[in-house]
């Protein structure tokens, strides 16, 4: 006993004298590399990696021939932390098109590495704030180093040119300083501000160059009028993507036997309990508003009954009202969709599909 009892104080002896040196040089490793970092050399060269780390960063838009859909921003005007307002990303081989940017989807875009020169055209849905509050920074990313060879196009419904107008006139100053101060070479005003065209519903296709087709549809958001859908085609693929609308026949008819359907979602039975407790603190007006909006969504469950009738393959869910902030919530906001459909998708900031030429594949992943 007396030779355990030496043998086990030992190696407690071992042990603490191990772990006062893994402590001391502890120390020392972090008191040095404190000192070390103080020099503007060495800061210099940490700033410099991490620099070309951001630039050289690449998105995971396909290399291959496809047309694909990234989620540039998921959630509605009510805030969810992680989330920007709506807008789509869709990339058809080497085109990229715009539908809808809401604020903070810029951010997301640059983030992303995304090369603003290849974007062909903002699409917007309609004239609400969630759907347009960032163009002006995305005009910026598009125009400033862009070595644009054309001013940045804009379609949307009736209304749009006067929005558009509106943000020239609000950022003339800007585009006059910053060309003065950058030269034509980085900021011409030759390219500063917005080609923008009024979609006529009577001549729906907006884009078609023989591979990519574009068609525009009417939607039920009242009291917008219009407020527009968009149809991609590319080589035998498509993506339907809704806007904001209340359950409509136009979204089945022009979503019939399409790949995807982007398809906006509120949950009304979230609503209901958000605006019963705020109008139990007094909150009146903002409980108004909730129920307001259960008049011009469609719940996640019509839309599963949409892509149902449309013999849609796959279904997701954007404009998320109100938009889950964790994993409780998110099991309530889908409560019922699968009673009603299988294939479908809640997205999130930076989901991206991809549905390669020549194929039946829809590969879900992300940015």
């Amino acid at each position: 006993n007396t030779e355990k009892y030496n043998g086990q104080g030992c190696f407690r002896l071992i042990v603490m004298k191990l772990f006062i040196r893994v402590i001391i040089s502890s120390l020392i490793l972090g008191i040095t590399s404190w000192v070390i970092i103080q020099l503007p050399s060495v800061q210099d060269r940490i700033l410099v990696a991490a620099f070309s780390a951001l630039g050289s960063g690449s998105n995971n838009l396909p290399k291959e021939d496809a047309l694909s859909a990234a989620v540039c921003g998921s959630r509605s005007p009510l805030p969810s932390p992680g989330r920007a307002e709506t807008c789509i990303l869709i990339s058809a081989g080497e085109d990229l098109f715009v539908v809808d940017i809401g604020d903070g989807s810029n951010d997301n875009l640059r983030s992303w590495n995304i090369n603003f020169r290849n974007i062909e055209a903002v699409l917007i849905t309609h004239l609400h704030s969630d759907h347009i509050a960032d163009l002006p920074g995305l005009h910026q990313n598009a125009w400033v180093v862009g070595e644009r060879s054309s001013k940045l196009k804009v379609f949307g419904p009736e209304g749009v040119d006067q929005f558009t107008q509106g943000i020239e006139m609000a950022y003339a100053h800007d585009y006059v300083f910053r060309n003065e101060h950058h030269g034509d070479a980085i900021a011409s005003l030759e390219f500063a501000g917005f080609d923008t065209s009024v979609i006529d519903l009577n001549n729906p296709v907006i884009f078609d160059n023989g591979e990519l087709k574009i068609t525009a549809f009417r939607v039920v958001h009242e009291p917008i009028e219009p407020a527009l859908g968009f149809k991609f085609e590319y080589k035998g693929r498509s993506i339907v993507i809704t806007g904001d609308t209340s359950y409509t026949q136009s979204v089945i008819d022009n979503s019939m036997n399409a790949d995807v359907l982007f398809h906006e979602a509120q949950a009304n039975h979230m609503l209901a309990v958000m605006e019963k407790s705020l109008m139990s603190r007094g909150a009146e007006l903002l409980a108004t508003v909730l129920d307001d909006i259960t008049t011009y969504h469609t719940t996640l469950v019509e839309a599963a009954e949409i892509a149902n009738e449309a013999n849609v393959k796959k279904l997701f869910f954007y404009h998320l009202t109100p938009a889950p902030r964790n994993y409780i919530q998110e099991i309530m906001f889908v409560r019922g969709v699968d009673q009603v459909r299988k294939e479908w998708t809640l997205v999130e900031d930076g989901t991206l599909v991809i549905l390669p030429v020549g194929s039946e594949e829809i590969i879900v992943t992300n940015m």
